[in-house]
């Protein structure tokens, strides 16, 4: 393969090459035909207005449908056209896309395209736009394919095609029995590869995973994920399918939590992005930012009692940052951990105590290590620059060291037991906070460090440096 062929075709320019140029109409929607949506959508931001009309008007309602499907700002576009237009191709798009869309649009515009729609699709949207963000049935789609139970193949087959004609979601297909409950879901090639006289309910997978619309996603996203499959079934109340959630939604969905998960480890209340309002994004960041305030004046309160401590010994205020950017740091890596074990639904109580062992076994070890090199280095810190007697520069290490073995292994057991109670008292555990599970080490650092200056150094070995 040379050169050449190795470089990737800019489909991009090759698209505004065809819109820019000086074809007729039709020879221009016909070399259109050949491009994904996804790469059509791309070129929206680039052309001007003018153009994107000229563009809109080469393609059939079906291509713009799955285009707005891709495209970022679709709402924007929309609104560039005919209100009749707008309304057509939103319900010709996947009813959680056209949703999500509809969300994100003023409302007197969204009015304006809804009372256009045929009351069937008004319905339609209005029921998915009735489930909170946080719940499976906001993210399902109604694109799927559904089939009675006391049918035979011949039969079967000729409900599909009538139904494709609409949802053309139809690699698998649902059954239901005679009360229009779920029944199970069978595969698009074993319809085909059966006898034409073959019960479906024989070919029928009656064990095919499904989930309830009024779930949490956080709740049941890692079951969905570990079937891996194309589209799982969304029940209501009754067993019966209200919608599909896809392979595509579990990917959005998957990422959407994750950010969100991001957004709490950073002590924000919600995810941010570029384009959001200043005033917006102070509303997030504020509320974690004043319990975070009260918090560090309780560490600042907790410091104050030692006093009397940093008076007699002023060089141990020399170390301390050391040990609470110890604390925060492990802290910090064990509560990651345990959001990422907590994601497992399955866990039981024998599981998450061994994640707690575990964690402050790490804690421990660590500790060990980092508190002997601390031992040593600061012991010869303070004896060869600091000048100070054998037996203080010793005494001050090895407070130095037992601080910190004793503040990583607590901190260890701080950054678990939190999102493990979060979890337990129905709390999203990415809200125990990069900075709060830090606020906290840092009190557990304060109180280890110091207390054991004041028992070790002042108390036992009688040793006051000022």
């Amino acid at each position: 393969m040379n050169e050449e062929e190795r470089v990737l075709q800019d489909y991009q320019q090759e698209i505004l090459d065809i819109l820019r140029g000086q074809d007729d109409p039709a020879v221009k929607k016909e070399r259109l035909e050949d491009y994904h949506a996804n790469d059509m959508a791309s070129c929206l931001p680039e052309l001007t207005k003018e153009e994107r009309e000229v563009f809109y008007s080469l393609l059939d309602m079906e291509s713009l449908a799955e285009m707005m499907e891709y495209a970022e700002d679709a709402g924007q576009y929309l609104e560039e056209m005919d209100a009749q237009k707008a309304a057509d191709i939103l319900v010709k798009m996947e009813p959680d896309d056209a949703v999500d869309l509809l969300k994100e649009t003023e409302p007197d515009i969204k009015k304006a395209w809804i009372s256009r729609m045929p009351l069937e699709n008004r319905k339609e949207l209005q029921s998915l736009a009735s489930y909170s963000e946080d719940l499976i049935g906001s993210r399902m789609t109604t694109n799927f394919v559904s089939l009675e139970s006391n049918l035979n193949i011949r039969e079967a087959m000729r409900s599909l095609i009538d139904q494709a004609a609409e949802h053309d979601n139809i690699s698998t297909l649902y059954v239901v029995d005679e009360n229009e409950s779920y029944y199970g879901a069978v595969d698009l090639k074993d319809i085909i590869i059966a006898r034409k006289d073959t019960k479906l309910e024989d070919i029928t997978e009656t064990a095919y995973p499904f989930v309830y619309a009024d779930e949490r996603i956080e709740d049941c996203l890692e079951k969905i994920k570990a079937y891996s499959e194309n589209s799982i079934p969304v029940l209501g109340e009754y067993k019966e399918i209200l919608g599909v959630i896809t392979a595509q939604d579990i990917l959005e969905v998957s990422d959407d939590e994750m950010a969100e998960d991001y957004a709490k480890l950073g002590g924000l209340s919600a995810e941010e992005d570029l384009n959001e309002p200043v005033v917006d994004s102070v509303k997030k960041r504020l509320p974690w930012l004043i319990m975070l305030l009260f918090l560090g004046l309780l560490v600042s309160t907790v410091v104050g009692l030692f006093e009397t401590v940093v008076a007699q010994l002023t060089i141990v205020m020399a170390f301390q940052s050391l040990i609470l950017d110890m604390a925060g740091n492990v802290g910090t890596q064990s509560l990651a951990v345990t959001i990422r074990v907590l994601m497992d639904e399955q866990l039981k109580a024998g599981d998450k105590l061994k994640l707690l062992v575990k964690e402050m076994s790490i804690g421990g070890i660590n500790g060990l290590v980092l508190g002997f090199f601390s031992l040593v280095g600061i012991g010869a810190y303070i004896y060869f620059f600091k000048h100070m007697p054998l037996h203080v520069s010793i005494g001050i290490a090895f407070c130095i060291g037992i601080s910190l073995l004793l503040a990583m292994v607590i901190s260890s057991f701080v950054g678990t037991i939190v999102p493990i109670f979060f979890k337990k008292i129905g709390v999203d555990p990415a809200a125990a906070s990069g900075p709060l599970i830090t606020t906290i080490n840092d009190l557990v650092g304060v109180v280890s460090y110091y207390g054991l200056t004041w028992l070790l150094i002042l108390e036992i070995m009688q040793i006051k440096v000022a």
